[in-house]
């Protein structure tokens, strides 16, 4: 059965507000994997054609690969064939391009990891819903932003709908590093290699060789690369350094305590 969402919504506008361009994503990524592809990204493209030519012709079907290999050439700047959420942002006219202004001041995930961690202060891998709104100040601030609080609620809320999918009123690591540009996002890296706590738990106590509960950088470094070999993923150095540094950032002086690695690692938060 169509449901209400079966028209795309406001696609035709001349901006949108953070929430609009929301709903516009949420349409089109169908399966919530963070990326507009494949299928998806065909019906997203022939939308936009429609909604931008306003007289819902869509353009003679013989050019349509054409125009769309433009499309991707201009807004696919990662070349990964797909459009993720601030490729989306581009594309989208979206009032003062909210999503961005995330991406340019969280430039890195350990700039990320380390506002997480402020945040998520009981460990539990999850930051509670009146903490995302000083997440979101802090973020705004350093990204001299000017916001004000009406603005923030609207974010805040906007991003808890993004995020919050069961409603519990808390937010995830991995959800919320959707925020970060692809690259930086070595969270979604980890995402076909998520561990039980039972896998987790045998491969810490493998490094963590003194049982002191913790395990520094160079054990990490091991660990993630036997990671990577176990899942047969292809490694780059360069990459997998940004990811030791990003876990790292959750560490307390040059030590990742158990607890902290689960969160990046585990397919749920230790409860």
């Amino acid at each position: 059965m169509a449901g209400p969402q079966q028209q795309p919504p406001y696609l035709h506008l001349a901006e949108l507000t953070a929430s609009q361009f929301l709903e516009i994503w949420k349409h089109f990524d169908a399966d919530g994997n963070g990326y507009i592809e494949g299928k998806e990204l065909e019906n997203f493209f022939q939308e936009l054609e429609k909604a931008r030519k306003g007289s819902g012709m869509v353009s003679k079907s013989d050019n349509f690969g054409e125009k769309m290999k433009e499309f991707m050439q201009k807004y696919d700047k990662n070349s990964d064939g797909k459009i993720e959420m601030a490729e989306l942002a581009q594309i989208l006219p979206t009032e003062e391009n909210f999503l961005l202004c995330f991406r340019q001041h969280v430039g890195s995930s350990a700039e990320f990891m380390e506002a997480w961690r402020k945040y998520d202060t009981d460990r539990s891998g999850y930051i509670e819903a009146n903490e995302l709104k000083g997440f979101l100040s802090d973020l705004l601030k350093k990204a001299n932003r000017p916001y004000d609080e009406p603005k923030l609620q609207e974010y805040t809320q906007t991003i808890l709908r993004m995020f919050d999918l069961n409603g519990d009123g808390k937010l995830g690591l991995s959800e919320m590093s959707r925020l970060l540009p692809v690259q930086e996002n070595f969270l979604l890296k980890f995402q076909g290699m998520k561990l039980t706590s039972e896998e987790f738990n045998a491969i810490f106590t493998f490094y963590d060789k003194d049982g002191s509960g913790y395990i520094d950088e160079n054990e990490l470094d091991a660990l993630l690369k036997d990671l990577y070999e176990k899942n047969k993923k292809e490694m780059n150095i360069q990459e997998l350094t940004n990811y030791r540094k990003s876990v790292m950032s959750l560490a307390e002086a040059g030590k990742l305590y158990r607890k902290d690695l689960e969160i990046v690692l585990c397919s749920e938060p230790p409860m």
